[in-house]
């Protein structure tokens, strides 16, 4: 297989993150970072075209500069309070033989036939555990003899107009769509460790305008949700409590912030005020002013997904996205959440420009899902010409008859 290159385009609230890297079999090799600070977007969702258009266009030039690529295709996330998440169930005939993964794919197929509203689309269908004849708890049936399999699945849905306005920005940017991906199923490729998925996870991604949530037990997605809350809350909480402007406010945050009671570094902070002024301020202030909106974010994760991380038997909290960079951050979830929990940064990479940072998780998961969804084409190709190689050689190696040899009866030869 050519190698090829996969492109990922995290549209955010705060920025445009495009990830470019090289496929290599069923890896892949991060070739160039482009970052444009994102307009018309707020809270996942687009609110002007024009101004989310531009930014895409801005991103892209830079990650093509960084790549040497011409990029004409791409693996968009999507976020916001618009999406949702439901079970699902389907079931097909075995007949006795053995499960194969054709078999697999019916399954899934049969339980993502659902019927949705007609403002909403499903984007993921995501197996839970397998049933056959009766035995549930299977993860992976191909192989196994039944005669009746049944699939318990996960449905992640999403509003229609939010993800036909996506693409269309994306579009006008001169951008062909290969998938529309879940931003926090995105993130969740990007950080989460094998085992992690097995023992049960909770993956939160804290953006500028959202916080995507998704819980994993087994190695399957138990649960999954957005909530309109995000870093851009911190910073609007800053600029209204010191009174400073929007951008100093952001600044500040970076430069400054705090989750937790105690800090190390000076006591006082610079602060330019809105006319312009180079004031001191107490930085004990600003933590006053970030600590109850981080509780407040970990109060309605805890109450959204109580009942996930209870049954998942979830053992880790995996904190991601830009705002995962706020001091003290993952000691605030650990005390609202009761769960251990550490910070993560896309790990699933290689190549000596792969990013180290929290903020590009989405954009490096949409690269591993489009390495994913790409190779799995190919195997699926190479199998199919597999099975017609062996076609034509079974056509090959039978006896053929030129259907003019006769027994000696036809003739009306006698034995003697």
């Amino acid at each position: 297989m050519s190698r090829r290159h996969i492109v990922g385009l995290d549209l955010g609230t705060t920025k445009v993150c495009v990830v470019v890297a090289r496929q290599m079999g069923g890896a892949a090799e991060v070739t160039g970072i482009g970052i444009a600070p994102s307009a018309g977007m707020r809270k996942g969702v687009v609110v002007d075209m024009e101004a989310v258009t531009g930014s895409i266009r801005e991103a892209l030039k830079r990650a093509e500069e960084s790549s040497g690529v011409n990029i004409r295709h791409v693996y968009v996330g999507v976020s916001g309070s618009h999406m949702g998440c439901m079970k699902s169930y389907g079931t097909t005939g075995i007949r006795g033989r053995e499960v194969t993964e054709q078999d697999v794919d019916d399954v899934i197929d049969s339980a993502g036939t659902v019927l949705v509203p007609l403002d909403r689309e499903v984007l993921h269908v995501m197996p839970t555990d397998y049933v056959l004849d009766g035995q549930d708890g299977i993860v992976r049936p191909v192989g196994m003899a039944g005669v009746r399999l049944e699939a318990n699945v996960m449905l992640i849905t999403a509003a229609h107009s939010c993800v036909e306005n996506v693409t269309k920005c994306c579009t006008r940017a001169g951008l062909y769509v290969k998938d529309v991906v879940f931003e926090g199923i995105a993130s969740a490729k990007a950080v989460l460790r094998h085992y992690e998925r097995e023992n049960g996870v909770a993956v939160v991604d804290i953006g500028g305008g959202s916080t995507d949530v998704t819980v994993f037990r087994q190695g399957g997605l138990c649960h999954a949700a957005s909530i309109p809350v995000g870093g851009n809350h911190f910073t609007n909480d800053i600029a209204i409590g010191l009174k400073v402007s929007q951008h100093e406010a952001e600044r500040v945050k970076k430069a400054y912030g705090y989750a937790i009671d105690s800090f190390d570094g000076p006591s006082q902070m610079d602060v330019t005020a809105m006319d312009g002024r180079a004031v001191k301020m107490r930085r004990a202030n600003l933590g006053e002013i970030i600590l109850p909106r981080c509780e407040e974010i970990f109060d309605l994760l805890r109450e959204e997904v109580v009942d996930a991380l209870v049954s998942a038997e979830t053992s880790c909290v995996v904190l991601t996205g830009g705002a995962a960079l706020l001091k003290g951050m993952d000691r605030v979830a650990e005390a609202k959440l009761g769960i251990p929990v550490r910070i993560g940064v896309p790990e699933n990479m290689t190549g000596v420009d792969v990013p180290t940072d929290p903020m590009y998780s989405t954009a490096v998961g949409l690269v591993l899902h489009g390495v994913q969804e790409e190779w799995s084409e190919y195997d699926d190709l190479m199998e199919s010409m597999r099975n017609r190689l062996r076609g034509i050689k079974r056509v090959l190696t039978q006896p053929v008859s030129l259907g003019f040899r006769r027994s000696r009866s036809e003739y009306g030869i006698s034995r003697n």
